[in-house]
């Protein structure tokens, strides 16, 4: 009896030490969830982009914001819901909001004496408050060419190139439902000079030993982007429809677009130029429309 109770506590002893040689798994994490897409129900987040030093010893608070949503937009009007402090609450913030990320949307000035002081842009939106802290901080310094440029890069100062400039009259009246033409007057250096598109290879061009054909350099295939005019709300009561979207190309020193209002109100609209080389100009014009407000079952 007692041999057999010894031979049993052996197989136990060798099977738990068989068990734990074997090599112990990972714990199994949770399956990562892929980004969704929100069309609505998301806040607007406010940006600190930077900031940049001027020649008077004052200095320019930068802010962009991004808006969660992909289809959502916003008109929040400075107050309570959108507000600067301590110079506020309205310090010249955008009050409408498109979907998705907008940058170097506007700027903040501050005085020489400003030091370890912050500056604070509050949004809230979907009945969340979202906050962006702008300071002096050495790292967060910025240079007008890059604004210029979307913080794409900075091409230095010694680039030859230099932005455009943009001027916009506003229309003599713009009624609700009826479209006003918006026309901008662009001018511009001329630089970079557009590339000249390489020649097709010829069929019978023998191919490279492996197979390949020679490297091709995609940035000299389509040559430089043309000077074009991009228009972007700013502010105003309700969405302003324009009739093309994106980048309107300038011909004979303008570019025209018609833009139609659905509700009356004071509106802000910003202009953007933009030449071959991405550096780009901004200006602002206000648009007063009349009319009646759309009716409640619209």
């Amino acid at each position: 009896m007692r041999t057999r109770m010894v031979f049993v506590l052996f197989i136990a002893a060798f099977a738990i030490a068989a068990l734990s040689a074997q090599p112990q798994l990972p714990v199994q994490l949770p399956t990562d969830i892929t980004a969704i897409r929100h069309n609505s129900g998301q806040p607007v987040i406010p940006y600190f982009e930077g900031w940049i030093r001027s020649p008077d010893g004052t200095h320019d608070l930068v802010f962009g914001y991004f808006n969660r949503n992909y289809v959502q937009e916003f008109a929040i009007q400075a107050g309570p819901d959108n507000r600067i402090e301590p110079f506020g609450p309205d310090g010249g913030q955008p009050t409408y909001f498109l979907p998705r990320r907008q940058r170097y949307m506007f700027r903040v000035k501050v005085p020489a004496d400003f030091g370890k002081k912050e500056l604070v842009w509050s949004i809230t939106s979907n009945g969340r408050t979202e906050r962006a802290f702008g300071n002096l901080m050495a790292p967060q310094e910025i240079s007008e060419r890059v604004v210029m440029t979307n913080g794409n890069f900075d091409p230095g100062q010694d680039d030859p190139n230099k932005p455009p400039t943009i001027s916009v009259a506003p229309p003599a009246s713009a009624s609700v439902g009826a479209p006003a033409t918006l026309i901008a007057t662009v001018l511009d250096d001329g630089l970079p000079r557009p590339r000249v598109a390489p020649a097709a290879p010829s069929p019978a061009q023998p191919a490279a030993p492996g197979g390949f054909g020679a490297q091709i350099n995609s940035s000299g295939s389509g040559g430089a982007r043309p000077l074009s005019v991009t228009w972007v709300q700013y502010g105003g009561p309700a969405k302003v429809s324009f009739a093309r979207a994106g980048a309107i190309v300038v011909e004979n020193g303008r570019a025209t677009v018609n833009a139609t209002f659905i509700a009356p109100g004071k509106y802000r609209l910003l202009a953007i130029a933009t030449d071959p080389g991405r550096l780009a100009t901004r200006t602002f014009i206000e648009v007063t429309v009349t009319g009646p407000a759309p009716s409640s079952g619209q």
